[in-house]
């Protein structure tokens, strides 16, 4: 960015540090008094009030392990922030946990957006440190941050550190599904699924795979809004520590060039941090919120844009649900940095970062760790084709996504009897029914769990194996619905279907017994069935059935949230300019 253009957007910004967005008494001289000598009752010196305020969004809660290392993080960014000459404020947002969330945590990570862009707006403060790292925290705050434009750094929380069971190395959450599999079928007895249970969850810290978490701190690096090097160290560590640390100071530089978010994430950095998604084999889950982040500034992100990104970019990264190994050793592997070098010619290199640098010239500073098994170089990726392909046909007209480096290979072109679940209740009374007609080549249906249906679209696609068909051996079928996955989970499943069956999508119509046909290569997938018939499902449909909500939160999450290929954000928020792409 131009030094002109750096002057001309602070000048605009206004009054900066304690006098910006003054409490109303129709005194702007009474309104400083009275915050000066209230913020003075805490113990600040007039010397420290002239300082460059930076705020630190802390989402710590004894209900989100993830942040269970924070307080340490926290400490470590005031301290770069007292270090570089700013003054750091802490303030609590919305704390949002994948496992404590009911009924599931996409409900409120609008509602988390929401809290943090309204404690940036309603504090004073030069620029903000977002802390935090569980699923829809990093998507949240960014969301927030980026509707109250203001200078940003995002810091996330870091991943767990692995557990041991039996002499083997085990994490959360792949892992989770694949032991509970196992006690599904049988092959795994109570007593030591309660020996997993506890062997799991090897430290605080977001999941210890290139789940949600893992790819959403892969991708605010890849924005350029985090640190470069900041995604991979794991939570308990000196290394996350002294990243915090760098991040407070950097805070203090981005707030006294007066850099706004939008100058960092851009059209150009969205594709880079898109390109990084393929690259990295990470979560579906990335897809809708960096379509979400896109959206609050005005930057279009269809899915046409995602599949042909995903075609050109190899997956180089062999960790768990993709491949077989941890974060912690693609944090040996140089993170994220090694990732970069390697799709570096896929890249747009001079987009703006927190630092005041390009991203190529970051990449200079930053070497990539050579010779790593973890990180695989572009002539031997983990997966030629992008990780993730976008599907359409008549049962998706708007899209619907599919992680294929997780799929099973024999089963990305097949032809399969329907066997539909309407709604998550309807899945757990049924799934194990003994007298349940289906069979291994049959494809598993779940709707009404989506962004309204469920509401607020649960990670319910991992719909699990029949109980009688495990048993016999079955780990994978074919599985579609309207809901989303976990980014840990792994198999063939289609999720993200849109429309989605609550507001009249054709997955309503599925009946028992319907032929689907899924074919990745092909991008399509299709149910096969006449117009004719599927016109006279839909007459019979009823027009009462959209769920409603009788009052608060939910009330406005049902009557406003949009669909999953515009980032199930709610219409009010998405800022203008990306209605153009509706």
């Amino acid at each position: 960015m131009k030094s002109e253009d750096r002057s001309t957007d602070r000048a605009s910004r206004g009054p900066a540090g304690l006098r910006a967005g003054l409490t109303s008494y129709g005194d702007d001289g009474f309104s400083l008094f009275l915050r000066r000598a209230f913020i003075k009752g805490a113990g600040y010196s007039d010397d420290a009030l002239e300082r460059p305020i930076i705020g630190i969004a802390t989402a710590i809660s004894d209900y989100n392990p993830c942040h269970g290392a924070n307080p340490g993080l926290v400490a470590a960014v005031r301290r770069g922030v007292m270090l570089a000459g700013g003054l750091p404020m802490e303030f609590p947002t919305v704390s949002v946990h994948e496992s404590f969330s009911s009924p599931t945590s996409m409900l409120l990570r609008n509602l988390m957006s929401m809290d943090v862009e309204e404690m940036i707006r309603a504090q004073p403060m030069d620029a903000v440190v977002l802390v935090g790292g569980c699923d829809k925290t990093v998507p949240a705050q960014l969301m927030g941050a980026a509707s109250a434009e203001r200078p940003t750094i995002q810091l996330v929380s870091g991943a767990m550190l692995t557990g041991t069971h039996r002499g083997g190395r085990v994490g959360a959450c792949t892992d989770c599904r694949a032991f509970w599999g196992r006690h599904r079928a049988g092959t795994l007895d109570p007593g030591e699924i309660d020996e997993v249970n506890s062997a799991l969850v090897g430290s605080a810290g977001t999941c210890s795979v290139m789940g949600t978490a893992s790819t959403m701190a892969c991708v605010a690096e890849a924005l350029g809004i985090a640190l470069l090097g900041s995604a991979a160290p794991p939570a308990v560590t000196a290394a996350r520590l002294r990243v915090g640390e760098a991040t407070g100071a950097a805070a203090v530089d981005l707030a006294r060039a007066g850099t706004p978010i939008k100058q960092i994430i851009t059209a150009d950095s969205i594709e880079n941090a898109a390109r990084v998604v393929f690259a990295i084999g990470g979560s579906t889950n990335a897809i809708i919120h960096l379509t979400a982040i896109a959206g609050r500034l005005g930057i279009p992100l269809a899915l046409d844009d995602i599949d042909r990104w995903a075609r050109d970019t190899p997956v180089l990264v062999d960790l768990k649900p993709a491949g077989e190994g941890y974060m912690e050793d693609f944090h040996r592997a140089g993170g994220l940095v090694t990732v970069l070098h390697e799709i570096s010619d896929l890249l747009h290199l001079n987009v703006l970062t927190v630092t005041g640098r390009t991203l190529g010239d970051e990449l200079e500073r930053a070497r990539p760790v050579p010779s790593s098994t973890v990180v695989r170089p572009r002539t031997t990726p983990l997966f030629t084709d992008g990780g993730i392909a976008v599907l359409r046909g008549n049962l998706a007209p708007r899209g619907a996504i599919i992680k294929q480096v997780a799929a099973s290979p024999e089963l990305l072109c097949v032809t399969g009897r329907a066997v539909p679940f309407d709604g998550v209740e309807d899945l757990a009374l049924r799934i194990d029914d003994p007298e349940l007609d289906v069979r291994p080549e049959d494809i598993l249906v779940l709707r009404g769990a989506g962004p309204v249906g469920a509401p607020g679209m649960p990670e319910a696609g991992y719909i699990p194996i029949p109980r009688r068909l495990a048993e016999r051996g079955v780990t994978d079928m074919v599985r579609i619905s309207d809901a989303r996955m976990s980014g840990t989970a792994a198999g063939t499943i289609v999720l993200h279907i849109t429309p989605e069956a609550a507001v009249g999508g054709p997955l309503a119509l599925v009946r028992h017994g319907d032929l689907i046909t899924l074919d990745v290569p092909a991008r399509r997938l299709t149910l096969d069935v006449s117009e004719e018939e599927l016109d006279r499902r839909r007459s019979e449909l009823h027009a009462d059935g959209q769920p409603v909500a009788s009052r608060g939160y939910r009330r406005l999450y049902v009557e406003h949230v949009m669909q999953a290929d515009d980032g199930c954000d709610f219409d009010f928020l998405r800022h203008a300019g990306a209605n153009e792409v509706l």
